[in-house]
């Protein structure tokens, strides 16, 4: 049985927030799917899985992806359940901020979805996208994005458009988890390309949700360091 995940707290508790997580994660796939057009062999690591299992849209690449033989996932949550959920499927455990433990370019593809916020300050997230480009020789990276009107992971409106400093003073009482900037650090368009290390080329594409711009998807080839 999977344990509850953190990330799910708080959203998972505001109406209608499944529905059109899922709607937008299954834009993710597709966008996914149609500019890295993964092979029946690409290895893939998926780096970010939670142990829930209660809502439709978690884990949603283990879910959807055709090849699940070709997966490996990580993960600071116990999600060794997606072993049995989807056969073929490989789990290992990770820590926050520590390097993974994969050699360089082990994997053909590198998949990530909505962990670069929760990676801490900005030097937290660059040592974390500069893994991600470590061990996998293409990537692909998403982030929810910091001006959607609906802050995804408290289900707040609007409040997130405040100087971050404000927003973090904000969320102090009843969603001080999602206060603390190593748990949540939003990002927008420049913030995300800031990122990454000048030699890679990185393509940056908003995905949207209702007219609005909901996540941001950056995706590439790591190049030759």
């Amino acid at each position: 049985m999977a344990e509850n995940s953190i990330f799910y707290s708080t959203s998972g508790g505001v109406p209608l927030a499944s529905k059109m997580s899922c709607r937008s994660r299954r834009r993710i796939f597709e966008l996914f799917m149609r500019e890295l057009s993964p092979a029946a062999d690409s290895r893939v690591l998926d780096v970010g899985v939670t142990c829930d299992n209660t809502f439709p849209e978690s884990n949603f690449l283990e879910r959807w992806y055709p090849h699940k033989n070709m997966i490996t996932c990580v993960g600071t949550e116990n999600a060794a359940h997606l072993e049995n959920e989807y056969p073929g499927v490989k789990f290992r455990a990770v820590k926050q901020g520590a390097p993974l433990p994969f050699k360089d370019g082990e994997f053909d593809i590198v998949f990530s979805n909505a962990v670069v916020e929760h990676a801490g300050g900005p030097a937290g997230q660059k040592f974390f996208i500069s893994e991600l480009c470590r061990v996998g020789r293409a990537f692909f990276i998403t982030t929810p994005y910091r001006f959607f009107p609906v802050e995804h992971h408290t289900g707040l409106p609007l409040l997130h458009f405040l100087p971050r400093r404000w927003h973090r003073w904000c969320l102090r009482g009843n969603y001080r988890y999602w206060a603390d900037e190593n748990n949540l650090r939003l990002l927008g368009r420049e913030d995300l390309r800031r990122l990454f290390p000048p030699y890679i080329k990185t393509q940056i594409q908003l995905i949207r949700l209702f007219g609005f711009p909901s996540n941001i998807a950056a995706f590439g080839v790591s190049g030759e360091r």
